[in-house]
């Protein structure tokens, strides 16, 4: 998924305030480039990529002298570390369950900030793209109105049209399905 421009951004509000207005039902949509810094990873394989250094130093030059191979190990964790922390490569050194979990509570803190702290209720879309991670929250009502096979339906097709289409375009795409299951939750229900 690439990144969002200031006009896509304007053209995805325009479409969420339609959407509000035909459904009567708050709709917000977050959009992360990940989910966590992950500050923790480039510094611990960088300190790992450094001591194997610092091994393979001491075995191929047994006789060097500690200060100029202490040196040596410090400026290897320092370049490794800088490298590590260049995003697309840090996010490899995480672990995909750690990916999900920090994705997944990072969604649920900005549906209880957006949604639940708001007294209309409503739903989330969100996208967080370092992780590819997209989830769909909704509130208890409108949840058991629309359902989770309709919620399911609208991410799977979001997650798929992402191998080829602008993220501009699964989005306002998401956002029309969201619109249109609650609209049809709400026909069946009077």
């Amino acid at each position: 998924m690439d990144k969002l421009s200031k006009s896509d951004r304007e053209t995805l509000n325009r479409a969420i305030a339609e959407a509000e207005s035909r459904t009567q039902t708050h709709l917000a949509l977050i959009v992360v480039p990940a989910s966590d810094r992950y500050a923790m990873y480039p510094l611990a394989y960088g300190a790992l990529f450094a001591l194997l250094l610092a091994g393979v130093m001491a075995i191929l030059w047994p006789r060097t002298l500690v200060g100029p191979a202490v040196l040596g190990e410090v400026l290897a964790f320092v370049a490794f570390s800088l490298v590590f922390d260049w995003l697309p490569l840090r996010l490899l050194l995480v672990p995909r369950a750690v990916w999900r979990t920090r994705a997944q509570n990072l969604a649920h803190r900005e549906f209880a900030a957006r949604i639940l702290t708001t007294h209309r209720g409503g739903v989330l879309l969100f996208v967080s793209l370092g992780e590819r991670y997209v989830e769909l929250l909704a509130d208890r009502e409108l949840h058991a109105k629309v359902g989770q096979a309709s919620w399911d339906r609208i991410v799977g097709e979001l997650t798929a049209d992402a191998r080829t289409k602008s993220l501009r375009e699964c989005l306002l795409a998401a956002i029309a399905s969201c619109s249109a299951a609650i609209q049809t939750s709400s026909r069946t229900l009077h």
